[in-house]
């Protein structure tokens, strides 16, 4: 009897399930290679909880000058400190065993405790509120449990805390380094526990008031940040006053580039001439606008560094000027010998600096002046057409413009031509007949 017979379900099993379950076991469990068939069978199908060894390293045969044993051959390990031998599997090539420490020996780490004397004790270490008792049942449980501290206030006999036992063994240690190196030549002020004291208030009010932190209740957690909240909007309110009482005053970086330029009596420039200049010229008070929105947005981070302050000055300012110009800035900078970015940026070097800037761009427009003025002046020497210093008598003959293509005075000549060409005479005129009489309809009847 089993169950089908207990629960009244008939033997019989319809084959076409059978076979599309078989198909899709077959179809799944694939034997992988370089496993034999032998230890696929007994793993059922389940991939193995380590990894495979690949089947390139189980093809490969070992060299046939090794002769590979493994031998059942006794250890020490360094760090046990009672010598005791014990025995493990060891690889053995050529009948050489392995040479040297246990291999996990160097796992073992432990912590380097400060040991001290009585003399020493009696002379630095002692304190009203410990004995020497106390003080060595510390020092011997720091070295057992490695300065695992809640362990060892666990094993301490004394009722102390954490914090005490910590001060106390910060405190020892660092007087013990601080005696010696003063007694023998040295320098401990880079030492951990000499240039970082152990704090024990501080200590104790992060541990109370993480404590608090971690046992308020939502409401106590939002009327905290309601009160975070209103203490921003005051600050930054504050922050926003000051901000408009420091615009009256003088700027820390200012900044102008105002181009000075001298105009000659009775000069005249072309509209096409503005265009070939820079927009520091043509505009200096866009230029003022930008640095003013540049302090006015410096002003509002409240901390930033001077080169940074320096930077967003140049770029504020060179804003207006072309790729060009800048790039040839710069190469009058290098040329000159000076650093694109001041190596000491104080308040004074960082103006000097950019005053240094302004009189480059200045003289650079200048001479972009000049020869627009220059090559002016050849256009008009060179010029076919009359000239101030033209003679009067000399008549001016127009050329003919053109219009779509074709000269206009080409057009009309060959017009001309064809109107008075020899082999086409004009045809008489015919003498005017009468006209003929118009037919009457039925409708004129």
């Amino acid at each position: 009897m089993d169950a089908k017979d207990i629960l009244g379900l008939s033997k019989t099993s319809h084959p076409a399930s059978q076979e599309k379950k078989s198909r899709t076991v077959k179809e799944s469990q694939r034997k992988p290679d370089g496993i034999s068939r032998e230890v696929y069978a007994l793993i059922g199908g389940v991939p193995p909880l380590m990894p495979a060894v690949e089947p390139l390293q189980l093809k490969k045969r070992p060299p046939t000058d090794e002769k590979i044993t493994w031998q059942w051959l006794p250890f020490t390990s360094s760090a046990r400190k009672d010598n005791l031998q014990l025995f493990h599997w060891v690889r053995v090539v050529n009948g050489v065993p392995p040479m040297g420490d246990y291999s996990f020996a160097k796992y073992n780490k432990s912590v380097d405790v400060v040991k001290y004397t009585d003399e020493e004790y009696e002379k630095h270490l002692t304190d009203d509120m410990w004995t020497k008792e106390e003080t060595d049942q510390l020092f011997e449980l720091c070295q057992q449990f490695d300065l695992r501290f809640i362990v060892i206030a666990d094993r301490f006999p004394s009722s102390r805390t954490v914090e005490e036992l910590k001060e106390r063994y910060y405190k020892v240690s660092r007087s013990i380094l601080i005696a010696r190196a003063a007694a023998s030549p040295g320098d401990v002020s880079e030492h951990p526990i000499v240039k970082e004291p152990y704090k024990f208030t501080q200590e104790r009010d992060r541990k109370r008031a993480l404590s608090m932190v971690l046992s308020q209740t939502k409401h106590q957690e939002r009327k905290d940040s309601e009160v975070l909240a209103e203490a921003k909007r005051i600050a930054e309110s504050r922050m926003a006053a000051r901000v408009s009482l420091q615009n009256a005053k003088e700027s820390e970086l200012p900044i102008t580039f105002n181009v000075e330029r001298a105009i000659v009596p009775g000069e005249t420039l072309s509209p096409s001439s503005n265009s070939e200049f820079p927009s520091a010229m043509v505009a200096p008070s866009t230029s003022m606008a930008e640095n003013t929105s540049t302090l006015a947005s410096l002003r509002m981070l409240r901390v930033y560094l001077r080169t940074y302050a320096l930077d967003q000055m140049i770029q504020a300012a060179s804003s207006s000027a072309g790729l060009r110009t800048i790039k040839r800035v710069e190469q009058s900078l290098q040329e000159l010998g000076v650093n694109l970015k001041p190596r000491v940026p104080t308040k004074s070097v960082c103006a000097q600096h950019l005053e240094l800037r302004k009189e480059i761009l200045t003289l650079l427009n200048l001479q972009k002046q000049l020869q627009y003025k220059e090559a002016e002046g050849s256009s008009y020497r060179d010029s076919p057409y009359e000239t101030p210093g033209t003679p009067k008598d000399r008549t001016f003959v127009p050329e003919s413009t053109s219009f779509g293509g074709d000269v206009l005075g080409e057009r009309v000549g060959k017009r001309d031509q064809k109107r008075k060409a020899p082999g086409r005479a004009e045809a008489p005129s015919s003498p005017a007949q009468p006209k003929r009489p118009r037919k009457l309809r039925a409708s004129d009847m």
